[in-house]
């Protein structure tokens, strides 16, 4: 993994406001990697917060899909997905799906502010990260 990231933004829309807000915060760290996200998510964080966001489909469209094909061409390093647990979603089985694939190809996950706090923090976020695995 480079030292510049790439890194998915997503938020289901119960979670939008606290993603932009945590994005928001971060924005100095984050401006300095490759971001992209879905649909209105990708455009809020562009609108608000001034970074360039390459925006896929939104999640019910296609975009958590288009997402997955990116974590499996090995173009993602980090997806910050702010998914809301408590409400159902139509397009539960593409987002299950993403979560898996980003486990399988060893891509890091941050689902809440907390956990996004602890990624952007580490040491790792800024440097080259070699996966130990890899090397065996």
């Amino acid at each position: 993994m480079n030292q510049r990231k790439r890194i998915a933004l997503i938020a289901h829309d119960g979670k939008k406001k606290e993603l932009l807000n945590w994005v928001v915060d971060n924005k100095e760290s984050l401006q300095n990697h490759d971001l992209c996200g879905t649909g209105t998510t990708g455009g809020l964080i562009a609108e608000n917060c001034g970074l360039n966001v390459k925006r896929y489909k939104s999640g019910p469209l296609g975009g958590d899909q288009q997402i997955g094909a990116l974590i499996s061409d090995g173009g993602l390093d980090i997806l910050i997905f702010f998914w809301d647990p408590m409400t159902a979603q139509p397009h539960d089985v593409d987002v299950k799906a993403l979560l898996r694939m980003s486990v399988l190809y060893n891509v890091v996950v941050a689902c809440n502010r907390s956990s996004a706090d602890y990624l952007i923090t580490s040491p790792l976020f800024h440097t080259e990260y070699t996966d130990t695995e890899d090397e065996e």
